[in-house]
């Protein structure tokens, strides 16, 4: 064994005259190291030199974690991705040789690594080694790993000349990595810094305004690289409720509760970030969704003092741990993106107002105006039918003075639903339903039409409720600003079975679960072949993450649009 305190740089002139005849592959080692500035990239090339510098069969780069005690990433050589597979989850460098080499930085060389006391064995279908040479890679004076090489080719331990070479070897990596590691965070930085500016713009403009949470969570997660992006907004109960998902497999997740027990909760809605290394082994994680995941970070939504939910961004299990720089940033990230979501609320709220004060007038217009006249006509078609002498004409002068009620009465009843604050209304699906049609009327010009199927208030739970009257929103929306219909029809039927759905019974006989299934059909001009379709991708979404399913295709006969949105009750 090998324990060299002397300094990492080692000069030329005090090398023995073996490595000298070496310094062409040092140079072209140190030169190929150097190279590039992507920092797994260096890492890979790094490694892959080591191994051929020093004649090894097998080569890793272990890089440790945020606070020095493990390995945030392992980079191998010589091992195939089958052999990988085989041996499972990477070393977290907690034990054996590889933590022997992180608590004391030092470089360690060793002609059978089995026989060492510190050795903690290998695991199961793990390749055999033996020779065994590790030295410290430093970044100006911080340790940022450590190269391990093992099993000289040829047989025999590894030499002093082996470990004098690899040790320059490191010190250049060190300078390389130093300059990798700076490009990718300026890398990381300007890419946060943009999607912070893509949030905010989509949450201002508009568009996105009714799935800010889902643009939230959808733009977090890319930027994390993470599995999952979820918003998570407080409950009555103290809690915090998933209310958003972006996920490629969100089955399962919207509605999921941490409670308000749980110290994970205290601490978000007191405004202090949690990070993760593991949610599936960390007691603290409670809720059926963290056996799923591994790092995570759960980010409080704060502006100025007030928390208005989280941001929570798991990875998947044994994925790479949040360094540093990405904690930071993401915090950063959630502090932009709750107070775009405060500015984009109260730019709803102005939009709102502005919709009820020209929906006061059209109301005021339609009793002072229309309905004055209609009845002076009224008045006057029953003098002409008094002064008919034609028995033919009497009745159909009177037939019109019963229309023209009929019509009065019709014109009250609009005028009472626009002069209607939202909050007078009932909190069941019918009637948030006609809610959404009776707004919808106001731009389309026309009603469109609505029949239910069985006891829609009675059966369909709250958490469907509210993504069904989002989702008929979505496409009411649509059918206003690309149809150009002039006939919608929409059907709410809470009596379907969904076959495939989250939920099956698992009797084996094919069978689904109950569920509500929303059709909207219009007689417009359909849906381009190409063109933006984020409204139909947010559709998919809320109705997979309640395991359901969402889709769309031609009318009947071909002519216009069907939409069919439909999730579990």
């Amino acid at each position: 064994m090998a324990d060299d305190s002397a300094p990492t740089t080692l000069s030329f002139q005090g090398m023995a005259s073996q490595i000298t005849v070496r310094l062409p592959e040092l140079l072209e080692a140190v030169v190929s190291v150097g190279t590039g500035l992507e920092l797994h990239t260096t890492l890979r090339r790094i490694v892959e030199t080591a191994a051929e510098l020093a004649s090894a069969r097998y080569a890793a780069l272990g890089v440790l974690n945020a606070d020095g005690t493990g390995l945030a990433d392992f980079v191998t050589h010589g091992i195939s991705e089958e052999d990988a597979e085989r041996i499972g989850a990477l070393p977290d460098g907690r034990t054996g040789l590889l933590g022997e080499l992180i608590r004391h930085p030092v470089p360690l060389r060793l002609a059978d690594l089995t026989k060492d006391p510190r050795s903690s064995g290998a695991p199961p279908d793990h390749p055999p080694m033996h020779a065994f040479l590790g030295v410290p890679i430093r970044v100006h004076t911080e340790v940022f790993g450590n190269l391990y090489l093992t099993e000289k080719r040829g047989g025999g331990e590894f030499t002093e000349e082996d470990l004098h070479v690899v040790r320059i070897l490191a010190t250049e990596a060190g300078i390389a990595l130093g300059n990798a590691r700076l490009y990718e965070a300026t890398r990381q930085r300007e890419r946060w810094i943009n999607g912070s500016a893509a949030l905010t713009t989509a949450l201002l403009t508009g568009d996105a305004a009714e799935d800010a949470l889902d643009v939230v969570a959808e733009q977090a997660r890319k930027l994390a690289e993470a599995a999952a992006g979820l918003v998570l907004l407080p409950t009555a109960e103290g809690g915090l409720e998933v209310v958003a998902v972006s996920a490629d497999e969100p089955a399962g997740m919207l509605g999921t509760v941490i409670d308000a027990a749980s110290p994970v909760a205290e601490l978000l809605l007191n405004g202090e970030p949690v990070f993760v290394d593991d949610s599936s082994m960390d007691v603290r994680m409670t809720t059926h969704l963290a056996p799923r995941f591994g790092p995570s970070m759960m980010l409080p939504l704060k502006s100025n003092g007030r928390v208005i939910g989280t941001l929570a961004l798991p990875r998947e299990r044994g994925g790479k741990l949040f360094t540093e720089v990405e904690r930071t940033l993401a915090t950063q990230f959630a502090a932009q993106a709750a107070l775009a979501l405060l500015l984009a609320d109260v730019q709803r709220d102005r939009e709102r107002l502005a919709v009820y004060e020209d929906r006061d007038r059209i109301a005021r217009d339609l009793h002072d105006l229309v309905i004055q006249r209609l009845f002076a006509t009224g008045l006057m078609l029953q003098g002409a039918q008094r002064r008919s002498v034609v028995p033919q004409v009497r009745d159909g002068i009177g037939k019109a003075v019963d229309e023209l009620d009929a019509t009065i009465q019709e014109v009250r009843t609009a005028i009472f639903a626009l002069q209607q604050a939202p909050a007078d209304a009932p909190a069941g699906l019918r009637t948030r339903v006609l809610r959404e049609i009776g707004t919808a009327a106001v731009p389309l010009g026309f009603q469109p039409s609505v029949r239910f199927v069985g006891a829609v208030d009675a059966l369909v739970g709250e958490l469907t409720v509210k993504n069904l009257i989002a989702a008929l929103r979505e496409v009411l929306s649509n059918a206003f600003r690309h149809a150009g219909a002039s006939r919608i029809d929409v059907v709410i039927d809470a009596t379907v079975t969904l076959p495939g759905a989250a939920g099956d019974d698992g009797d084996g006989d094919g069978g689904g679960v109950t569920g509500v299934r929303l059709t909207v059909t219009d007689d417009g001009v359909g849906i381009p072949e190409e063109g933006r379709r984020s409204g139909l991708g947010n559709l998919a979404r809320r109705a997979e993450a309640l395991g359901g399913s969402s889709g769309f295709g031609p009318g009947p006969d071909g002519v216009g649009t069907t939409v069919v949105w439909e999730a579990p009750l």
